[in-house]
């Protein structure tokens, strides 16, 4: 054990739960936010009275009773052979069942701050600022939030506006075998989007801009540039950024960037927006946002294939494209723009939007499908997609030739490369590569690659006065979640000022003793609105502590977030949200417009 190991032997001596880690080694300070909080705690020696109790507790406690959540499956399984690297031969439940424990009966439960501070320590708020006093953006803001189960989580958001167009980029990428391609591709993608919707003359003036800088010293041309603009382009250059500026970003501290590939990054961003130049035939000016969004998603795999299979002289960055390249991330990314939507999906996390009827009450729509066994044409489309002697295997067990569970997906290139371009990365690149079992272990039955693309699925929905919300979420969610219950919470707690309002009985004849019950049901009910002021914290309180009734259960939630890393992700995922809320005003009046 680690460090960290040994508390985790005092506190859970469960012997034969392996701790569940990522086969690729991570970034090191890529650390989960509850660890960082409750180390304070362990140094006051009071993490052991939460750990300890929740181990040695009797009746209701956590190794009494089963968490009500259902266990959670592993996104990538491995072959039988490398079975036991990934996860448990038994359940935690049934592990502790055949365990006997005496001890002094305790009680110890999180306390609502304590629980508060998990929760809250990723959210994330944004207001689109108004102009002369009015918002005229179709967008009034977003509320975003993760809560991690992986350690460190593996699960990325983005979030940012165009600045050459006006609108809104927000995304959620779910990572797996590890954490490097969501961060990858949380960084990158949308820079993907925004160059392949520019205009032709503005690539034009960035790519005359950056050829200016590189030639700083070598045109007297130069000369005739004011002195501010030859420093923002030398440092925008110098630091691996696009110019113009293209995007402003929206982020939580803990969302970092990559400043050692940025370089990198910005290299082969460069060289699409030139091939896009060059593409260009003068005879449309038009972008199809569809289009656009199908060819960034493509592009930006291609390239972290491309840099994988190329290498680095740079020890360190040779082996973060491999890294990047071997792990995977699904993608959902929607882009608004007034009152056009697109919705872009790789793989499993989903878009739902949140409709208002008109008598009050909410709907879901959702604006994405799952790519993966349990949707009948990706299993098809995987199908033609290969020999018909593959048919039995291509698909087996609900998952990609057995083994993973996303149909569609970044990175992943084990389910792309052939097997002789893998052995000869593989034995060229770094010894840490090279002793890995998962990058050298092959696919059964993997004849005809690929078997997996970034290829996203495009969904375009015009925004109504009706459409109140929208909800980018992972898996972790939906797996705990209906779409329905998502889209009622939320709009429950958007709306939950309305709740104060003197209650209507409409004229009916109503006791002390009932109108006694009315006003506790609702207190009840907006107890737990005003305990968060981020739409994706309440949600996420919802996801982890709701009981078989609908409602959060302290005490449940409060055993959820107590559960140490290699108990958790036992029972939940990641969970990564954005909330975004729609401005009915500007998009009615859109609709006023055209009428």
């Amino acid at each position: 054990h680690t460090g960290r190991g040994c508390i985790q032997t005092h506190l859970w001596c469960y012997p034969g739960i392996p701790v569940r880690s990522s086969s690729l080694p991570l970034f090191s300070d890529a650390m989960p936010a509850p660890t960082q909080l409750f180390f304070p705690l362990i140094r006051n020696c009071e993490l052991s009275r939460i750990y300890g109790t929740a181990c040695y507790c009797h009746h209701k406690h956590l190794c009494c009773s089963p968490p009500y959540i259902p266990q959670s499956r592993p996104r990538y399984t491995p072959h039988p052979a490398y079975a036991t690297f990934y996860r448990p031969k038994e359940s935690w439940w049934q592990y502790t069942q055949g365990r006997k424990y005496a001890s002094t009966p305790q009680k110890f439960y999180l306390t609502p701050p304590q629980v508060n501070s998990i929760l809250k320590a990723n959210e994330y708020s944004f207001k689109v600022p108004e102009f002369d006093g009015k918002n005229v953006s179709s967008v009034l803001g977003f509320d975003s939030n993760q809560l991690p189960a992986n350690a460190p989580i593996e699960d990325r958001r983005s979030a940012a506006t165009c600045l050459q167009t006006r609108g809104m980029l927000l995304g959620v990428f779910d990572g797996h075998a590890g954490c490097a391609c969501s961060q990858a591709v949380s960084e990158r993608l949308f820079y993907y989007i925004a160059v392949s919707l520019l205009p032709h003359e503005t690539l034009l003036e960035i790519e005359n801009a950056v050829e200016i800088s590189e030639r700083l010293f070598y045109y007297i041309a130069v000369s005739l540039l004011p002195h501010e603009t030859l420093l923002e382009i030398e440092n925008a250059v110098e630091s691996g950024r696009a110019l113009l500026p293209i995007l402003q970003w929206h982020k939580h501290p803990n969302d970092y960037f990559s400043k050692e590939a940025s370089k990198l990054y910005f290299n082969s961003l460069r060289t699409y927006w030139q091939e896009l130049i060059d593409l260009n035939t003068g005879e449309s000016t038009d972008i199809d946002v569809k289009e656009a969004l199908i060819n960034a998603f493509k592009r930006l795999d291609n390239d972290i294939s491309l840099e994988a299979q190329v290498g680095d002289p740079n020890s360190f960055l040779n082996y973060l494209v491999l890294r990047v390249a071997f792990s995977g991330a699904t993608a959902c990314v929607a882009h608004v723009d007034g009152v056009d939507l697109h919705v872009a999906n790789t793989g499993d996390s989903r878009a739902m939007l949140g409709v208002q009827e008109e008598d009050g009450s909410w709907s879901a729509v959702t604006l994405s499908n799952d790519h993966n066994a349990q949707n009948e044409r990706e299993v098809e489309r995987l199908k033609l997609e290969h020999p018909k002697n593959e048919a039995k295997s291509v698909v087996k067990q609900d998952r990609l030739l057995g083994l993973l569970m996303p149909f569609r997906a970044f990175g992943d290139v084990k389910f792309k490369w052939s097997i002789d371009l893998q052995k000869r990365v593989i034995e060229s690149g770094p010894d840490q590569l090279n002793d890995n079992e998962y990058t050298k272990f092959i696919p059964p039955n993997y004849y005809t690659p690929p078997y997996l693309t970034a290829e996203p699925e495009v969904t375009y929905h015009r925004l109504r006065p009706q459409d109140k919300f929208l909800v980018l979420a992972t898996d972790g969610l939906w797996e705990t979640m209906h779409r329905q219950d998502v889209v009622r919470i939320v709009g429950e707690y958007l709306t939950g000022m309305h709740h104060q309002q003197p209650i209507a009985v409409g004229g009916y004849k109503v006791t002390l003793g009932q109108m006694h019950g009315l006003l506790t049901e609702r207190r009840a009910k907006m107890s737990s609105v005003f305990e968060d002021q981020n739409a994706a914290t309440h949600l996420i309180r919802h996801a982890v502590g709701n009981n078989e009734f609908g409602a959060v259960d302290h005490e449940r939630l409060s055993k959820m977030l107590s559960l140490p890393e290699e108990l958790a992700r036992m029972y939940r995922d990641d969970i990564t949200i954005i909330v975004v809320q729609f401005n009915s005003h500007v998009v009615g009046a859109y609709q006023n417009q055209e009428q």
